[in-house]
């Protein structure tokens, strides 16, 4: 039986091993602003995969993301996934 915080765990594992790569790279360099980094790396994949499995409806996109629609709209042009 597969839980809830085993996605959660996988995710968190991606993301752990993207930055500690991130900073092994770096070679001294001083690093961009992370928190920026990070959402628009996984904010767009994130709502192309949630909209997707939505069937393109925006309503129940914004329903399985915790967001309110318009929230979502606003993402969405930012991210020019709509026009």
């Amino acid at each position: 039986m597969k839980h809830e915080h085993d996605d959660d765990d996988a995710i968190a594992t991606c993301v752990r091993k993207a930055l500690e790569n991130y900073f092994h790279t770096l070679g001294g360099e001083q690093p961009v602003p992370v928190y920026e980094m990070v959402i628009r790396s996984v904010e767009r994949p994130m709502l192309e995969v949630v909209l997707l499995q939505a069937g393109g409806n925006q309503t129940l996109a914004a329903e399985i993301l915790g967001i309110n629609r318009n929230t979502l709209r606003k993402k969405l042009l930012h991210h020019r996934l709509i026009t």
